[in-house]
């Protein structure tokens, strides 16, 4: 996973920052668990976020894995001192999501010293979802 040290990071530090996030409140997301470089959040269904039929809209599965992925960049670099920003996200709509709440697990995969890659998954009952690779840019 890269080269650099890992921070020690705790949950009430990952949640204060979720907390502190506009839109992860927006969401719902929480903080389900975490390792150096990985982040696994839940993310609850909500009718506001829906398609017609109880279909998750696709934008609710990209926030997911934006934040997972920014929370496990944080368990790697720390809550502060980095500034690292998305770049970069292709996604994969594989299967609907209706009416039910799915997880978005996300782990990095090489930390550069100016570029973060990593992948993201959102799965709910039936398997996944989507499918996400990320680039973050250190500035």
């Amino acid at each position: 996973m890269g080269n650099e040290t890992r921070a020690s990071v705790s949950a009430a530090e990952l949640n204060e920052l979720l907390a502190a996030l506009p839109s992860a409140r927006q969401y719902g997301f929480r903080l389900q668990s975490f390792a150096p470089g990985r982040c696994t959040l839940h993310v609850p269904y909500q009718s506001a976020l829906a398609r017609p039929g109880g279909i998750v809209a696709g934008y609710v599965f990209m926030a997911a894995a934006v934040v997972a992925m920014w929370l496990a960049v944080v368990t790697r670099l720390g809550v502060t001192g980095h500034t690292a920003v998305t770049a970069e996200m292709k996604t994969a709509f594989l299967r609907a999501a209706r009416a039910e709440d799915f997880r978005c697990r996300a782990t990095v995969l090489k930390l550069g010293k100016r570029l973060i890659y990593g992948v993201a998954a959102c799965l709910g009952s039936r398997g996944i979802l989507t499918h996400h690779t990320v680039t973050y840019i250190r500035p």
